[in-house]
Order: C-alpha cells, then sequence, then structure tokens
C-alpha cells in the first residue's frame, strides 16, 4: 500500500510561509486557548498567493473548494461543540495544501498528531520546567485541548514527508 506524498516543488514553496504560521498558531492556541483570525487569513493567504506557485493550476483552484467544504464541516462540528471555531476557520484555511493529496496518509497524520499533541501536552503541563517556562499558558489549566498544536504539527509533518525517500 503506497502512499501519494506531496511534491518536493510543494513543500520548498510552502514551507517558507508555513513554518511562521504554524508557530504563531500553535503558541497562540497553547497560550489563549485561541487562535487569531489573523493567523487563519495569513494561512488562507498562503494559498492565494504561491499556492499557484507550488501545484498545477487546477489543483490550485480545487483548493479554494476544499478550503470551503471544510469551513462548512468545520462550522457544522462547532456547532455540535465537537470542534473550536478558530479550530474549524485554521482547518479550511491550510485545507488547500491537501489538495490531490493521499487521503489514507492525511488521516493517518491527523489520528496521529492528534494523539502526540495529546499526550505531549498533558504531560508537559505536569512538569515543573515547562510550567515555569510558560506559567500564564491558559492550555495548561484548561479542561479543552489547544487543537491548533494538533493541526500545525499535521500541515507540517504533511509537507515534510516530500523529503523522505520515495520508491
Amino acid at each position: 500500500m503506497d502512499f501519494h506524498f506531496p511534491t518536493l516543488r510543494e513543500a520548498l514553496v510552502l514551507l517558507p510561509f508555513v513554518i511562521p504560521i504554524c508557530v504563531w498558531v500553535a503558541w497562540s492556541d497553547m497560550k489563549f486557548m485561541k487562535i487569531p483570525n489573523k493567523a487563519v487569513l495569513a494561512m488562507a493567504a498562503v494559498w492565494l498567493v504561491v499556492g499557484w506557485l507550488a501545484v498545477p493550476l487546477t489543483a490550485w483552484l480545487w483548493g479554494f473548494a476544499l478550503m470551503a467544504g471544510v469551513l462548512v464541516a468545520g462550522f457544522v462540528l462547532n456547532a455540535a461543540g465537537l470542534f473550536g471555531a478558530g479550530d474549524a476557520k485554521f482547518a479550511a484555511a491550510m485545507a488547500p495544501v491537501f489538495v490531490g493529496g493521499d487521503l489514507r496518509l492525511i488521516l493517518a497524520l491527523y489520528a496521529a498528531c492528534s494523539l502526540a499533541a495529546f499526550a505531549a501536552h498533558r504531560a508537559m503541563k505536569h512538569l515543573p520546567a515547562f510550567r515555569r517556562a510558560a506559567p500564564d499558558w491558559l492550555s495548561w489549566t484548561s479542561p479543552k485541548f489547544p487543537m491548533g498544536l494538533a493541526l500545525t504539527g499535521m500541515l507540517l509533518f504533511y509537507l515534510l514527508t516530500a523529503f523522505l525517500p520515495q520508491g
């Protein structure tokens, strides 16, 4: 069973823009339990401004359809209380990056990053060194989980798979 990985071109075009946005989103979600709308707009702007350099034009256009579909699904999940509004908006903004991707790989990354981020965050909040380093993070005491941490991990790891040996 072979996975379809993103191309090296996709990764090289998108990663320089995606990395700082992912750091911003993960940090903000852990510190404030919110993903700023500016970060969501920045992620969507990456697709709009440079996405067409990463993928063929048809795929770039389909990326916008994928963004809209994920936004609708995210709002439904938010209304059901299963997903935060910021998480839903960021998931939609990052969705075009996955256009043409292997659904099995995407779902596996989502599951793995969600579980790993949850376990790491919950473990770190009990370590005094981490609590002292970030004493004002709302995520340490919130019953909710900062899903932006898992979403950004998923996005970064997906693009980084382009650097794995193929074949």
